[in-house]
């Protein structure tokens, strides 16, 4: 299951909170250990294009840009 969450100042950490729902849907309950994967998501995926392409000595093709695209689908939900 993946979820999205802001982190939170927690005293000098950082935290996270996961929403009830997903926490219930999970059966997770105080006190248990769980494993966590981070994704960092990008604020404004754009940033992200550039130099992207910095390397590629031809002209960039339609195809290539198709290809980035897909690669950064989910980003730019």
């Amino acid at each position: 299951m993946a979820i999205e969450v802001k982190t939170k100042k927690w005293g000098n950490s950082l935290g996270i909170i996961i929403p009830s729902k997903e926490a219930e849907s999970l059966k997770l309950k105080e006190n248990q250990t769980i494993k966590i994967d981070i994704h960092l998501t990008t604020e404004n995926p754009l940033k992200e294009m550039f130099g992207s392409f910095k390397d590629k000595k031809d002209k960039i093709t339609l195809e290539d840009l198709k290809e980035f695209r897909k690669e950064t689908e989910s980003k730019w939900l």
